[in-house]
């Protein structure tokens, strides 16, 4: 089996059109790798990659078309170990997040080894994102490339345009199966193999590697023959996945699905891929998704439950998440690139356009030290002073966030309802409003941090108070 702790450890949701409150589309996902390795957000210009792609993380390569599309996307501070473009809107209105950390079992990894230099997590965004047209011709890329390179990672991958969202999953070195979400449900996941019963005669919600169903028969993998459930064949059930990775798919189902939960449990193996939703999901609901952490369970990490309890499950937003991002899709009158640098308990999504020419500096820069100046940087400082005194800053953290959220969307809306005046100029527009409202954000949260600092001088355990003026 792959090993577990080689690899990130990401959060994943798509929600389809009619499940949402508004119509659009959107793809989400917390990066979780490290605790201090900082994010840049950037946009790729037109042909910024072409003719061939050489990984250094390993030692994958391969020819490219001749021309690529623009894309925005959260590369890592240096490229030393690859780039990690991670998610991105390309110019075609395609959003890929890349990737859903999944493992293969020893069955189907025994006939089919991992590709030593097959395509990573690494790559999948820098080959594909600039390159494909629609969702479904994402997953056919990504499928082909698979089939001819190999990968070295079992992995999860979302795509999603303007009429449909998709899921893809890989397993053992070569090959892939992926299903469409449908309109009127969601999907969240958590480092499983996902994706359950495949009908091989429905082209429209489905595609797969062509020989997938011959390499089951070949090794014998399926353990209910007559039917074909991927999760099953390919997929893992050990006692990680119990406490690792299904109590995060149980929250998800728990704060959408609730009345259709029924008796399932945080560690059951049987939670459904798919779910319709009690209500419709808005983004605040995506968002509040990927920044929960067991809220109203005993299994809250910062929670009243014992301590036990509170440190049984791995929860959604953790210390490791270096960014979280939604890609909202099919929206007016433009596609929206949120995005929370940092921890997503502790920061805000920032909604920038998906047209826009460029990003503000702040989100170009930060190295693995500290910089004051790098925006990743602003909000990690955050997190990390109010983690030294929870019970004195939680409560002014999440109103300072309530009230960044509420301004932030004002603005947006806004924006939305100048645009047509500046027509003439739209990327230009786009790029501007989504500066303004992205500095809007940072000068509250660089405040707040001073604010912090000031007031933490005075909470040092070297206090000691003998009377009034002490």
């Amino acid at each position: 089996m792959e090993n577990k702790s080689k690899y990130s450890a990401c959060t994943s949701i798509l929600i389809g059109r009619k499940a949402s409150i508004d119509g659009t589309i959107m793809i989400g996902r917390n990066e979780d790798a490290k605790s201090a390795w900082p994010k840049h957000f950037v946009v790729r210009p037109k042909n910024y990659i072409t003719n061939h792609f050489k990984s250094t993380d390993n030692e994958f390569e391969i020819d490219l078309p001749a021309t690529s599309a623009k894309y925005t996307a959260t590369p890592e501070w240096t490229d030393k170990f690859g780039v990690f473009e991670e998610d991105g809107i390309n110019e075609f209105n395609v959003a890929m997040s890349a990737t859903e950390s999944a493992y293969s079992n020893i069955r189907v990894l025994a006939s089919d080894p991992l590709v030593e230099a097959g395509i990573t997590e690494e790559a999948m965004v820098t080959v594909v994102l600039p390159f494909i047209h629609s969702a479904r011709e994402g997953v056919q890329r990504l499928g082909k490339i698979i089939e001819a390179h190999g990968t070295n990672e079992s992995n999860g991958i979302l795509f999603a345009d303007n009429q449909e969202a998709w899921y893809i999953e890989t397993v053992g070195g070569h090959y892939w199966a992926a299903q469409r979400i449908p309109d009127d449900c969601y999907a969240v996941v958590a480092n499983q193999i996902s994706i359950q019963e495949i009908d091989f005669a429905d082209s429209d919600n489905f595609m797969t590697h062509p020989k997938l169903q011959q390499f089951v028969t070949e090794n014998q993998l399926n353990p209910s023959p007559g039917t074909f459930n991927f999760r099953n064949i390919f997929g893992t059930h050990d006692a990680s996945d119990a406490v690792y990775n299904t109590p995060r798919v149980w929250y998800g189902h728990r704060m959408f699905s609730a009345s259709q939960m029924y008796d399932e449990q945080p560690e059951s193996d049987t939670l459904p891929f798919l779910m319709k939703p009690d209500q419709l999901l808005s983004i605040d609901d995506a968002q509040n998704y990927l920044s929960s952490h067991f809220q109203g369970t005993q299994f809250d990490p910062l929670g009243s439950g014992n301590n036990s309890d509170k440190r049984k499950y791995r929860p959604i937003s953790l210390a490791k998440t270096q960014e979280s991002h939604v890609l909202q899709m099919n929206r007016e009158p433009v596609n929206l690139h949120w995005l929370s640098l940092g921890v997503s308990a502790e920061s805000v999504y920032v909604p920038f356009y998906a047209e826009i020419n460029d990003t503000p500096l702040r989100y170009q820069r930060g190295k693995q030290q500290y910089n004051v100046n790098s925006e990743y940087w602003n909000y990690k400082l955050v997190g990390v002073l109010v983690d030294a005194h929870l019970d004195h800053f939680w409560k002014p953290m999440t109103d300072l966030q309530t009230q960044i959220n509420t301004h932030l969307r004002e603005m947006l809306k806004n924006a939305d309802s100048e645009l047509e005046t500046n027509a003439d100029s739209r990327e230009a527009y786009l790029t501007d409003k989504s500066t303004e409202m992205a500095e809007y954000a940072s000068t509250a949260y660089r405040n707040f941090a001073r604010q912090l600092i000031t007031e933490s001088t005075d909470l040092s355990l070297l206090n000691f108070k003998t009377d009034a003026n002490l």
